[in-house]
């Protein structure tokens, strides 16, 4: 069973950078489309960007110009940069990617376990 495996979390600097990565944990055929989403303490979970391999991406206005997603296939992984971090960042954050497991495989949607962004101001 295919899981997402996210790291790259921590406690940065308003300012700052963090890369989150979001890995599948196994060898697939590829990852077609990646997400990332994120809830803040007794906030609703929201959307933040989302790429389709090789094409487009799409970011919520409240982080475009400052963060960037994209996939690498060859290490089977989603990328979040996050550039000048605001306080207002702080959050879990969660990835969401469909997966093909294997040439002849249905495509699944899994997510994340969460990883934890702290921005101080």
């Amino acid at each position: 069973q295919v899981q997402l495996v996210e790291s790259g979390g921590g406690l940065v600097q308003a300012g700052g950078s963090l890369r989150l990565s979001c890995a599948a944990s196994e060898s697939i055929f590829s990852i077609n489309t990646g997400a990332w989403y994120r809830q803040a303490p007794g906030r609703e979970r929201v959307w933040v960007a989302s790429v389709v391999s090789g094409g487009a991406t799409n970011y919520a206005d409240s982080v475009k110009g400052r963060f960037d997603i994209f996939i690498d296939n060859a290490k089977n992984t989603v990328y979040l940069q996050m550039d000048s971090l605001k306080a207002e960042d702080t959050a879990v954050y969660y990835c969401n990617a469909e997966i093909r497991a294997s040439i002849s495989g249905r495509k699944r949607t899994y997510w994340g376990q969460g990883t934890q962004v702290t921005v101080s101001s």
